[in-house]
């Protein structure tokens, strides 16, 4: 049963999607998909209870599809073409699907471990991934969507080199994921301090990431702490990412304590 939370971003990410219809249908089959679900949850349950790690549950992973839609659709607003439009190999409405699926199932591989959960995601997620594929997209379609669902996925750490705009826009969306609720549940089940600690004190820090249009870019980010040890998260986490994102040209970060604002990019 999805929690209030997971409802309500559902209803963030249809609002994202509703007006490409295809793109749509395949993300209402992804949520209403009862084994994908089921991982999810299973993935939550490893990340905090066994590994001690930030919530990287069903929560966790529409959080970030609703980040990286919302900057999809800042980019489309801006003029900024997708890989698969500049490319010729398929539509906006394909890469909007592909950035879903991406966000969607790119930690179903915290259910196995951390170590190369990148990897372990994407043999968890291909087989999902083909059947609600088959039910409505082309041979031609199909092939390209998976393709580029598993460069987001695989690529979301930034231990692998991506290419395409659809997949560095997975790397920045996971990377913004850093509001203290990701590490309430874990802070307060695991008590006895331990190396990596700094990762769950820091988010704990966050209190908002906005995500909206820039004045000189089409991606603005704004992170808002109650106490410099949130910095660790933007400069050790995010900022990587984003250094390693084909959409860093697009981005205008910024951070600060109550309202003192500093610009990274």
């Amino acid at each position: 049963m999805k929690s209030p939370k997971e409802i309500a971003l559902d209803k963030k990410i249809i609002k994202l999607v509703t007006s490409y219809p295809q793109a749509c249908k395949f993300v209402k089959a992804l949520m209403a998909d009862a084994e994908l679900h089921e991982l999810q949850e299973y993935a939550n349950i490893v990340s905090i209870r066994r590994l001690g790690f930030n919530d990287h549950g069903p929560v966790h992973m529409r959080e970030v599809a609703v980040n990286a839609l919302t900057m999809l659709e800042l980019l489309r607003k801006a003029g900024v073409r997708t890989s698969l439009e500049e490319n010729e190999a398929g539509t906006y409405e394909m890469s909007v699907c592909a950035v879903f699926a991406a966000a969607f199932m790119h930690d179903l591989g915290m259910s196995v471990g951390r170590a190369d959960h990148e990897k372990m995601s994407c043999i968890l997620a291909m087989p999902i991934l083909e059947r609600i594929l088959s039910e409505q997209f082309s041979v031609h379609d199909r092939a390209v969507i998976k393709a580029l669902t598993i460069e987001g996925i695989s690529g979301h750490m930034a231990t692998q080199r991506i290419h395409s705009v659809e997949a560095g826009l997975i790397l920045i969306a996971d990377g913004c994921d850093m509001e203290r609720g990701r590490a309430r549940i874990p802070l307060a089940i695991n008590t006895e301090p331990k190396v990596g600690d700094i990762h769950k004190y820091s988010a704990n820090s966050i209190l908002c990431v906005t995500i909206s249009e820039g004045k000189e870019k089409p991606i603005k980010i704004d992170v808002n702490m109650d106490a410099d040890v949130g910095f660790f998260q933007i400069e050790e986490v995010l900022i990587p990412k984003v250094n390693s994102s084909p959409v860093k040209c697009h981005v205008e970060l910024y951070a600060g304590v109550n309202g003192d604002r500093k610009r990274y990019m």
